[in-house]
């Protein structure tokens, strides 16, 4: 007899912003492949990751916890493969699994990935072109070059996983690309597009970073005068002003930047096509999300880290034809921490008492449990390493932003032992939603100050991060 349970498809891209699908209203792009997924089901308008980088995000997406309780902090800090997961569980309760794709919680013997029937990743961040996979084998795995474009050859694994499966089972697929990540490769199918053709800019590509902490203006991101020759792919002509800088090297890395995204919308098309085409579509629950944000020109930056909307929102749009409403759209604060609970109560698995996110299975079926959180928390562990971003930790509700820049590495794997004077942001986004005006030390805004830290505090004590910097006032 069939196991009625429903697949779970899901689908992670890597530094995909929201804002570059049209779905979520785009002035940039189009992906009517993703849009599908949208179209079907719902958008999340206020799903947020809980440290904007990609090796902690996906190990708490995996865990279902903080980075401070799964100990995978920041980019020099592996996961250990013993520790629980979404997959593990559903493995163990009759689910067929599998991943392919980007992996980047370290190789070999305690890193590989565990809890899957079958997985061919890439080594680190891996290679557009010809890339490498280590494929599922003893001691950590077999390594192997593949000829072709990686969002292809992930694409063709997963199809070929899918057709070759017991479909007598329930599958969970892991379909996860490396693109958009930078160096942002494109195939030779989609090279051509935006050819003789201005990409809009965003309102703060020129952003001065003034009116902000001294952090914004440290960061060594910025579009063009941070840029190499290999992202840009020509020399870089620092000889400009560096506003014409700025202006010049949008063009050419967001069009590159688009272009991958066109392939990933391409391939995600294909495995839609698949389950269209197999009867599957009904009872199989497609997501589609990245491990977190990106700016795109945005304050005049590439990249991520900060807790500045751009970079801590991340896409999630779900379909479910038997539970989820064609065409919905929920602006309830939803966290990458949360998604290893969701996925095991719809496969009908109990979530594990230490899984410290929160099933939002309600929300989906249109009903928001009165008790939702009204804010997150976030912290960004790796002080000033690769692009000289502070260490920071802070708290978002609906209307407002609070951020610490406590810029100590505090002993972490990774970060920079090199500390500077703490800062304190406060950012009204309902007045300000391009965060381009500290409002903290504003009379005004006293009161909410006094709140949002008690706030920040109970939720920091409730999660049990307890090794943070004091707060200074």
């Amino acid at each position: 007899m069939s196991d009625t349970r429903p697949n779970i498809l899901f689908i992670m891209s890597d530094d995909h912003a929201s804002h570059a699908l049209s779905c979520y209203g785009s002035r940039i792009n189009k992906t009517p492949n993703l849009d599908r997924i949208a179209d079907g089901g719902m958008r999340f308008d206020n799903c947020f990751c809980i440290n904007s980088i990609c090796t902690p995000s996906r190990a708490t997406i995996l865990t279902g916890t903080y980075n401070h309780v799964n100990a995978v902090t920041t980019l020099s800090t592996t996961m250990d493969n013993r520790l629980q997961t979404f997959p593990k569980l559903l493995q163990e309760n009759g689910y067929q699994t599998a991943i392919f794709g980007k992996w980047h919680l370290g190789t070999g013997p305690d890193h590989c990935p565990t809890g899957f029937d079958n997985w061919a990743v890439l080594p680190g961040q891996g290679r557009y072109h010809n890339p490498e996979f280590i494929f599922k084998g003893p001691d950590g795995g077999t390594t192997r070059t593949v000829p072709g474009y990686a969002t292809n050859l992930i694409t063709d694994m997963s199809l070929d996983w899918l057709k070759e499966r017991d479909r007598c089972r329930p599958f969970c697929l892991l379909y996860h690309h490396k693109a958009p990540h930078r160096p942002w490769y494109p195939d030779e199918k989609h090279a051509q597009m935006f050819l003789n053709k201005d990409v809009p800019e965003p309102e703060t590509l020129y952003d001065d970073y003034s009116n902000r902490a001294s952090a914004a203006a440290a960061a060594e991101m910025r579009v063009g005068p941070h840029m190499s020759s290999t992202d840009l792919k020509c020399e870089v002509p620092t000889e400009l002003p560096e506003n014409e800088l700025r202006r010049w090297a949008y063009q050419r890395y967001i069009k590159d930047y688009l272009r991958v995204v066109a392939s990933i919308d391409d391939n995600v098309g294909r495995v839609l096509d698949y389950l269209d085409k197999e009867g599957l579509a009904e009872n199989t629950v497609v997501i589609y999300t990245s491990d977190q944000g990106f700016f795109l020109g945005d304050h005049g930056w590439y990249d991520k880290r900060f807790m500045y909307e751009e970079s801590l929102r991340m896409p999630f749009i779900l379909r479910y034809p038997k539970e989820v409403k064609r065409g919905t759209l929920n602006d309830d604060i939803v966290l990458n921490v949360d998604f290893a609970s969701l996925f095991l109560n719809l496969a009908g698995v109990p979530i594990p008492e230490d899984f410290q996110g929160r099933s939002f299975l309600p929300i989906l079926q249109g009903n928001t449990p009165p008790d939702w959180r009204q804010a997150m928390y976030y912290r960004y562990w790796m002080h000033k390493a690769h692009h000289n971003v502070y260490a920071h930790y802070g708290i978002r509700t609906k209307r407002y932003k609070l951020i610490y820049y406590y810029a100590d590495a505090l002993g972490q794997a990774g970060a920079v032992d090199e500390p500077h004077a703490p800062e304190w942001e406060l950012f009204d986004l309902q007045r300000d939603p391009r965060e381009l005006h500290n409002v903290y030390d504003d009379p005004a805004y006293g009161d909410t100050v006094a709140e949002l830290k008690r706030e920040l505090h109970r939720i920091q004590a409730e999660v049990g991060d307890k090794r943070y910097a004091k707060d200074m006032d």
